[in-house]
């Protein structure tokens, strides 16, 4: 593409994913991806102190970048369950969504993004019933501070095991939320569509009324390998599934869905990690390099 790829979206990177806690300090990390004019939005999660929250919140107002809050770790951390059958259960998972859109209005974020729990087969229809709840409750509270509310479609049988995808049960979800909230939407991830053996056309196609936001990342799938599962490895990681050419496959069936538009461009994120002792920013430079890379190779 001659454009270049700011022009359509507004790139962005998962900074817990980025730097990992245990690795990195978060207002360093915050400032570090802050300064690099490449990214245009970073998406942040629980702060663990008011000091921090407040100070994140004056450094990503003077980098002038879009915030966006995933309230994942909030549910994955603790093991909360948004479509838990135990209604006890599902109302702590629900009081987390309430405080995360909270503290994602205090950031500046125009909403939050968590993801569906775990599921058995003998009760998958009531906690559809307690995932509908949960959303709508959650929908109905950040519509009253003018927020969004997106649900990222996650693998339901290798590792995060969630209720929500894959695509097509991911579409009946959207169509049965849009049906009560008009500010409810899907994030769809690169990454995961290797775990739900989907394509990028499929997912992309079969959710098109429904995606408000973009991540994209690579996956181990092979049995018996390092990083197996939704490890989010960095692009071209040994024997892993997305690389340059599955990231420009991806931007072709955006573009003919009708996902590049200049006026009202989507956050495209990256969600990738470093994998046992590598470097953070190495990896961020080197998703850098394929995104341009991939770009680069794409039709006018």
């Amino acid at each position: 593409m001659r454009d270049s790829i700011h022009k359509y979206f507004r790139i962005g990177t998962i900074q817990w994913m980025s730097h990992p806690p245990a690795d990195y300090q978060v207002l360093d990390s915050i400032k570090t991806i802050a300064c690099d004019d490449f990214f245009d939005a970073l998406e942040v999660t629980r702060f663990t102190d008011d000091e921090t929250r407040d100070r994140a919140r004056r450094m990503l107002e003077q980098a002038h970048m879009d915030v966006c809050y995933g309230a994942q770790p909030r549910l994955l951390g603790p093991g909360l369950n948004p479509n838990d059958i135990d209604e006890e259960g599902r109302k702590k998972a629900e009081a987390t969504l309430f405080e995360a859109v909270d503290e994602a209005e205090f950031l500046g974020a125009r909403g939050i993004a968590f993801l569906a729990g775990k599921w058995e087969e003998a009760t998958k229809d009531q906690a559809y019933a307690q995932l509908l709840k949960t959303t709508k409750n959650v929908c109905g509270y950040a519509a009253s501070k003018g927020m969004n509310v997106e649900l990222e479609v996650f693998d339901y049988d290798m590792d995060k095991a969630a209720l929500i995808g894959p695509a097509p049960y991911a579409a009946k979800f959207a169509a049965d939320m849009r049906s009560m909230c008009s500010n409810f939407g899907l994030i769809v991830d690169l990454s995961h569509f290797p775990t739900t053996y989907e394509t990028s056309r499929f997912v992309i196609r079969t959710l098109r009324p429904y995606i408000t936001h973009l991540h994209i990342g690579n996956a181990v799938v092979k049995k018996g390998c390092e990083a197996y599962g939704d490890q989010h490895p960095r692009f071209g990681f040994p024997e892993s599934a997305n690389d340059t050419p599955e990231l420009l496959d991806f931007f072709r069936v955006l573009k003919e869905e009708g996902f590049f538009r200049a006026d009202e461009p989507y956050v495209l994120s990256m969600e990738v990690k470093p994998w046992k002792g590598e470097d953070g920013d190495l990896i961020l430079a080197g998703t850098k390099r394929v995104i341009n890379r991939a770009w680069a190779l794409l039709e006018d």
